[in-house]
């Protein structure tokens, strides 16, 4: 009979998630004012938008790099327009690779650096964009923090836990804001969803992409199946209490296929399938909860709920149970761009010194999951002997 991977979740895994967050305040103190006790805020912070410009720059001018600087200048020009509450203004690409950088900085109408300390040497920032690969995570925002910047660092937070908990320690130590780009947190039709969860128990998750050759540094579970991974956790909860998984590389020395079933402790199981070798690209989260089925498309920001109303007292018609009424509804979605409003909600904790929606904590959470989903793929495997199968 095949073994499931039980995750060793103790204490060294959740206490940073238990400890009191750095940015949290005392109750009798208002949380915009949180910098009053120990969190320092830019000079021009008037506790609600600073009217000069947040000086923001971007950290790695690969494919995720280009497009946080495309979303800064956009915003750079709506602040230049006189239409953007929170202004904003782009001051410079930084990718050791002098010549990208160049050509970024050029493209969006910035300056480029070779470095952090160039960076600095020129003037600095407010915050940035960390959106280099996964294995530089630590050492870049590490030097980003003790630099004075608030981050914000793309997913995953870190290439392993210990890496993690390094990260959530600078962060306290020099008192930052420090968010994850978990993005899916902010696509318009996972917000429209959330004011419906009672009790999911269930759930069965599509990621499929083309292959590519952007986050090969990665397997597909921190490439992809991570964004899911981190909307089930915000969804259910409890701790996951059992992992079944399996996973291939198909066209590259990593896991690029990986199917995987979740137990949660308070029972709730979810099936997650991701394919970065796909013939087509699919975005899709469904799950049952008491009396409802939500099907929620990411692609198309698209929430199609189906709501059972029970027959009071069980009626019987014809000598058969009488069939419940099934409600279909459609909450409404506002359509916006996922990067542009976590972008957004990052500056606003810059701003107002609140703690992000999506915390350090929060991706060392959905971290911790996910390689205990790698180390399960790799027992799998091991019983299978699939060794000859791969790369």
């Amino acid at each position: 009979m095949e073994r499931a991977f039980r995750p060793a979740y103790n204490l060294s895994r959740t206490c940073h998630a238990e400890r009191k967050n750095p940015h949290t305040n005392a109750d009798s103190q208002p949380k915009h004012l949180a910098f009053l006790r120990g969190h320092p805020a830019p000079a021009n912070y008037n506790g609600r938008v600073m009217p000069n410009p947040i000086r923001v720059a971007v950290i790695g001018a690969g494919a995720f790099g280009k497009n946080h600087a495309r979303v800064y200048s956009e915003l750079h020009r709506e602040t230049q327009a006189g239409t953007q509450p929170q202004p904003v203004e782009l001051v410079g690409i930084v990718d050791t690779d002098t010549a990208r950088a160049a050509q970024l900085a050029n493209d969006f109408q910035t300056r480029a650096y070779a470095s952090i300390r160039e960076l600095l040497a020129h003037g600095g920032a407010d915050a940035v964009s960390i959106a280099v690969p996964t294995k530089f995570h630590r050492n870049v925002a590490r030097e980003a923090l003790e630099a004075g910047f608030d981050v914000l660092i793309e997913k995953p937070l870190a290439a392993t836990l210990d890496e993690a908990d390094e990260l959530i320690d600078l962060a306290a130590e020099h008192v930052r804001i420090a968010q994850v780009g978990h993005l899916e947190r902010f696509n318009p039709a996972i917000r429209a969803t959330i004011p419906l969860i009672t009790k999911p128990m269930f759930f069965e998750v599509h990621r499929l992409s083309l292959f590519g050759p952007r986050a090969l540094d990665v397997d597909v579970v921190l490439d992809l199946m991570i964004h899911d991974i981190d909307i089930i956790l915000s969804f259910v909860p409890g701790e996951v209490s059992e992992i079944r998984a399996v996973g291939l590389p198909i066209l590259s020395t990593k896991v690029d296929i990986a199917s995987v079933r979740l137990q949660f402790a308070n029972g709730c199981i979810a099936n997650l399938t991701a394919s970065r070798v796909s013939t087509e690209r699919v975005r899709k989260l469904r799950f049952f909860q008491p009396n409802q089925y939500v099907s929620l498309d990411y692609a198309r920001q698209d929430v199609l709920v189906f709501t059972v109303n029970k027959i009071a007292g069980g009626a019987i018609e014809g000598g058969l149970p009488q069939m419940p009424d099934v409600m279909p509804s459609k909450p409404p979605v506002i359509p916006e761009e996922p990067l542009r409003a976590e972008t957004l909600s990052f500056l606003h904790a810059v701003a107002t010194r609140e703690t992000p929606v999506v915390s350090l904590e929060d991706g060392r959470r959905a971290l911790a999951v996910a390689l205990d989903i790698q180390k399960a793929i790799e027992e799998h495997a091991q019983r299978a002997h699939l060794d000859s199968l791969t790369l």
